[in-house]
């Protein structure tokens, strides 16, 4: 089955806590601490297989986290790194936030990597907190948390040429005579539910990639039918095929068809109905009479596109095309043809403006991952721990921002989960 399109969940790995031990040593305070960090949890990363050409293994399994940070021991030792998760994908795959619909990642080039989700830090052992005042701290750090994100993944193809068209106009029977692609071909609407890629070997030994994508029909830029699943394969081609049908055998106007399709494109993206399409007047064979032949080609003149008459059945008039599509491709660059504005990795950045201030009914309650990361430092049941809580707190600017809010001896302060009682 061919998988283009899903939403799954990754979780970074949490750092592990630092250790508050001390050892037994002769005239240091409580032994001297000597509590050691807890190892960063593990980083996701993004990488491509070649090996893979859809995304069917992300179907069922949905949730893909990395593995935690090992917390600190005495005798200053650290503990051991999370293992870092690496998520294969197929090339193309281009990696969206599933709640903003930002482009993170476009993972198009082979054996690319993207880091995409950091690790929790790991916290801090207590021998870092020792001064010449407080030689014996009884508090460490916990680690931090890791960041859980949802991901869409989408598999956009990376053909060189698209085969546009209405469903049954003949682009699955072109594709498996110029390509080694076998295709599934019926007389019915929708044989092709899925994209099938062909290489087309050329005379002077060169190749391309060529794409039988399925028929669009109208509304496809609002999801009617297989609608955006068509689109977007269609977006990474340099060059378009617009196959028509001229027999006349389904009853459908070709000129209609095409200006049909190309308002789709249009609405779903102004930069692809700008892409350069060659038309391709199909059926030839079969024609009943030259009428609508005729109308294709004032067609083609009229929007200055070139026009090829062929039989992909009888395959009149395709080794034409192909060496004109050869020459062609040849003048168009090889773009990335996705746009990836401002490249987001998701990290655990220790920023000192990461909390807030809300007063509810009196209380004053202080968010925020700073505050967490703080709080995840303190023992409550130290002295010597209150005070760098306290310290810590004029530090970061709480301490004067709960003054400018009117805070008062023996108010309420909640700290993250923790709720205190002011004092001056």
């Amino acid at each position: 089955m061919f998988t283009d399109y899903t939403k799954i969940i990754i979780k970074s790995g949490d750092g592990g806590n630092g250790a508050a031990t001390f050892r037994r040593e002769k005239y240091v305070a409580s032994g001297g601490p000597d509590g050691g960090d807890g190892g960063n949890g593990g980083n996701v990363y993004f990488q491509v297989d070649k090996d893979k050409n859809t995304l069917i293994d992300f179907r069922y399994n949905k949730k893909f986290k990395a593995k935690n940070g090992e917390n600190g021991n005495g005798s200053h030792c650290n503990g051991k790194y999370g293992e870092d998760l690496y998520i294969k994908v197929p090339i193309g795959t281009v990696i969206k936030d599933a709640e903003t619909g930002k482009v993170i990642a476009d993972l198009s080039e082979p054996n690319k990597k993207e880091l995409i989700l950091k690790g929790g830090r790991g916290g801090r052992g207590n021998s870092h907190f020792a001064t010449a005042t407080r030689q014996a701290p009884r508090f460490s750090e916990d680690g931090e948390k890791g960041e859980e994100k949802e991901l869409i993944l989408e598999l956009k193809l990376l053909a060189d040429v698209g085969l546009l068209g209405f469903p049954n106009v003949g682009k699955s029977t072109f594709l498996s005579i110029v390509t080694d692609a076998k295709p599934k071909i019926a007389n019915y609407h929708f044989t092709t539910i899925e994209p099938n890629l062909g290489v087309v070997k050329t005379k002077d030994g060169d190749g391309f990639v060529i794409a039988d994508i399925p028929g669009i029909i109208e509304g496809a830029s609002e999801g009617v039918g297989l609608g955006i699943q068509f689109l977007r394969h269609v977006e990474r081609t340099r060059l378009l095929l617009h196959f028509l049908d001229v027999s006349g055998q389904e009853g459908r106007n070709p000129v209609e068809d095409f200006y049909a399709i190309n308002k789709e494109l249009k609405k779903y993206s102004e930069k692809l109905s700008t892409r350069k399409q060659i038309i391709v007047a199909n059926k030839i064979d079969v024609m009943q009479d030259d009428t609508l032949l005729k109308e294709v080609e004032k067609l083609a003149k009229k929007e200055k596109m070139e026009m090829f008459k062929i039989s992909a059945v009888t395959k009149d008039g395709v080794e034409e095309l192909i060496d004109y599509v050869t020459k062609i491709l040849k003048t168009l660059p090889k773009e990335d043809l996705i746009e990836i504005e401002d490249k987001i990795v998701y990290t655990l950045e220790d920023k000192k403006d990461e909390w807030k201030i809300e007063k509810v009914d009196g209380v004053f309650k202080v968010t925020g991952k700073a505050i967490q990361r703080l709080m995840g430092r303190v023992n409550i049941e130290d002295n010597e721990s209150i005070y760098y809580l306290q310290k810590s707190l004029k530090n970061m600017g709480v301490d004067d921002k709960l003054k400018e809010m009117g805070v008062c001896e023996g108010d309420t302060v909640i700290l993250d989960d923790w709720e205190l009682e002011w004092r001056e």
